[in-house]
């Protein structure tokens, strides 16, 4: 990735030191309540109480120091791009980075969460009630981000047959098309999805379990949030482009973006 800055320039340190500091206390008061729950476990807050945090000072501390950290590391982590990841352009494509950043750390936790359920499972014969639907309450929000982050990329499937042979204010219309229709299909799904959203997220619909977590209630609402978003990104992308070059697209590899492959392996 890039070292220098992409936008937080002078920011970049205090939020690296606040990612670092809420992460800190995040492990320091998840160690606390893992003695407690070991010391009394009648007593002591577990997953369950995680999302039921009423009344448990410590399990909310967690909660939200949890939160920050995610918010500082998403922050300074979308100030660095990748070889092959384009610089922002449009006027929202540094918030598409951020929620990049935050899909990609969740990833990560997915990862943690089944490495502690298969260890837990097949070392200790102890499986959990709540890694299972932890890990796909986390992929959902992974995959509305992905889809935000794609937008932003350009990376969505399209087919350039018949665009690349038209003139440029010809390609210009059918971006213009191709964006409305977006906007469209955002406003319907918006319109008919709206009222669902707002009474499963008002009365926090649970998923029915033994954990019992508020997927429904709270990916519901995500969904109609996050396709916002992807107007939004799409909107921004045809601004961004409107004044661009046309662009030719073969089927031949991209020889700039495997030579920046290649350099960014080397590196690491």
């Amino acid at each position: 990735m890039t070292r220098h800055s992409v936008w937080l320039g002078r920011l970049r340190a205090p939020v690296r030191w606040g990612m670092i500091a809420f992460t800190a206390l995040a492990a320091a008061l998840w160690a606390i309540l893992a003695v407690l729950l070991i010391l009394d476990p009648e007593n002591a807050a577990g997953m369950y109480e995680m999302i039921r945090p009423g009344g448990r000072p410590l399990v909310i501390a967690l909660i939200v120091c949890l939160s920050l950290a995610l918010l500082f590391g998403s922050l300074y982590l979308s100030d660095f791009i990748g070889p092959i990841e384009p610089r922002p352009q449009g006027f929202f494509d540094y918030v598409s980075l951020v929620c990049s950043r935050l899909a990609m750390i969740a990833i990560a936790f997915i990862v943690l969460v089944m490495f502690y359920e298969v260890v837990s499972r097949y070392v200790f014969a102890r499986p959990t009630l709540w890694a299972n639907e932890l890990s796909l309450w986390i992929a959902a929000f992974i995959f509305l981000l992905a889809g935000l982050y794609a937008m932003q990329q350009r990376s969505h499937i399209r087919i350039y047959v018949i665009y690349d042979m038209m003139p440029r204010w010809m390609q210009k219309a059918s971006d213009v098309i191709s964006v409305s229709l977006i906007c469209v299909f955002t406003f319907a799904l918006i319109w008919g999805g709206y009222n669902d959203a707002m009474r499963r997220m008002m009365r926090m619909e649970t998923f029915g379990t033994a954990w019992d977590p508020p997927i429904p209630g709270t990916v519901k609402p995500a969904i109609l949030i996050i396709i916002l978003l992807v107007a939004i990104q799409a909107v921004s992308n045809l601004i961004a482009d409107w004044n661009k070059a046309p662009e030719k697209h073969t089927d031949e590899p991209d020889e700039h973006e495997i030579e920046a492959m290649r350099r960014a392996l080397k590196d690491d």
